[in-house]
């Protein structure tokens, strides 16, 4: 019996299943996810104190900013659906948003500016999502640029280091009440990391260059804890950050001498101890622990 009819009937097959046009992409829709900030429980506001740290102290924010890149919103089965940024020219490039809480007002005065950012903006595919995924930090291909000369919102002089270490992924400052202050940081002002304030800065540390002026890499402490919060939809709901649990087991009257103000993520900082493992990140011999800046409000 020949087989030249049945080879016949298998190309046509396969012609016939080359000439079917490949599956459209998933159509995406602009979004927005909305961010907002409390402190210790209540609406953040410049000049608004609470009380925070162990033992509980007044203590009033004079900045609160942070950025985030790699957003994904994900769906019940687990999936991760990348959430797209448009890039906005102010708040938006490149794929790193710059979420901005203060308001230039009161102490937040020095540094601050009147503008403020609280919304991500971008496209997903439209459907039921539970959850949300980011990275709190610059990645490291943009985190070594000149701030000077950068395009917003790496324009942000406020939330830079220097070449070496990159930008202040998370800078939470307060002035702080009946603080007993160490040696401060040298440069550093009143309210803004020097004597009368406690600051939380969070970045790349330990990044090799060769001089504070020039770009750094391959940085020994990368610092960018990835946030995943579930069990509320993202695009309907709220990602709260509250910077008050990250100092629940913090005394903000106080600062090791000869150490930066507050915790600056660099290394032998007693002050970093208690905070950036409740980043999620470890610091040191303590292990990482929960993340505690962020929640979700349904």
């Amino acid at each position: 019996m020949s087989m030249r009819p049945l080879l016949g009937w298998a190309g046509i097959g396969v012609l016939a299943a080359c000439a079917q046009p490949a599956a459209p992409p998933a159509a995406t829709a602009p979004q927005e996810i909305r961010f907002a900030a409390n402190l210790a429980g209540a609406p953040l506001a410049c000049g608004t104190a609470a009380q925070l740290g162990r033992p509980p102290v007044a203590a009033q924010p004079t900045d609160f900013r942070f950025f985030v890149t790699d957003v994904a919103l994900l769906r019940a089965d687990g999936m991760a659906v990348p959430f797209t940024l448009a890039s906005d020219g102010i708040w938006q490039r490149d794929g790193v948003a710059l979420l901005d809480f203060e308001n230039g007002s009161g102490p937040c005065a020095t540094g601050g500016s009147a503008a403020t950012n609280t919304t991500l903006r971008g496209s997903a595919p439209p459907g039921a999502y539970t959850g949300i995924r980011f990275t709190l930090g610059v990645p490291e291909r943009l985190n070594h640029q000149d701030a000077t000369i950068a395009q917003a919102p790496f324009n942000t002089t406020a939330m830079f280091w220097n070449w070496q270490n990159g930008y202040k992924f998370l800078k939470a400052d307060f002035a702080v009440s009946g603080q007993r202050p160490g040696r401060a940081a040298p440069g550093a002002t009143p309210g803004h990391g020097g004597p009368a304030g406690f600051v939380i800065h969070l970045g790349s540390t330990q990044c090799a260059a060769e001089a504070p002026t020039q770009p750094g890499r391959d940085c020994r402490n990368p610092n960018r804890p990835v946030i995943t919060l579930t069990g509320f939809d993202p695009l309907r709901g709220t990602v709260v950050a509250d910077p008050a649990p990250m100092l629940a087991a913090s005394d903000l009257r106080r600062n090791t001498p000869g150490t930066p103000p507050g915790c600056m993520s660099f290394p032998n900082d007693p002050e970093c101890v208690a905070i950036l493992p409740r980043l999620g990140l470890p610091y040191g011999t303590a292990p990482a622990g929960q993340q505690m800046l962020f929640t979700a409000r349904p």
